[in-house]
C-alpha cells in the first residue's frame, strides 16, 4: 500500500487553492489512484525533473473540476523503496508560470 505525505508549504498552498477551487481535495484524491498505479505517471501530463536510484521528483498536471481545464500542477517526490509519495508543491498555471526549483532542490538535498 502506497502512503501519501505532504510538505507544510504544500499544505499552505493546498488550503489557499481549496478556497478558490473547491474540488480540488477530491481532484487530489482521483489523482492518488492513478500515481499508485503509475507512480510517475503516463504520457504528456507528467514531466520527471529529477531521477535518482532512490527517488524520482515529478511535475504532473491536475485535473481540476473547479477549473474545468488543466491548468493546476502538482509536484510529488516517489521513494521507490518505501512506496511512498511526498507532495512537494501544487499552484495554479494562472498565478505561478514554473515550479518552485529552490524548493525541489532542498528537499532532494534533505533526503540526500
Amino acid at each position: 500500500m502506497s502512503h501519501f505525505k505532504q510538505l507544510p508549504e504544500f499544505e499552505k498552498e493546498l488550503k489557499r487553492l481549496g478556497k478558490k477551487f473547491p474540488s480540488i481535495s477530491d481532484d487530489i484524491q482521483t489523482f492518488q489512484k492513478i500515481i499508485e498505479l503509475h507512480p510517475v505517471g503516463i504520457g504528456t501530463n507528467f514531466v520527471t525533473l529529477h531521477h535518482s536510484p532512490t527517488v524520482k521528483v515529478v511535475k504532473a498536471r491536475l485535473a481540476c473540476k473547479s477549473l474545468r481545464r488543466r491548468s493546476m500542477r502538482i509536484v510529488y517526490a516517489y521513494h521507490d523503496n518505501e512506496v511512498t509519495f511526498v507532495y512537494l508543491e501544487i499552484y495554479f498555471k494562472g498565478e505561478n508560470e514554473a515550479e518552485n526549483k529552490e524548493r525541489i532542490e532542498q528537499y532532494i538535498k534533505k533526503i540526500g
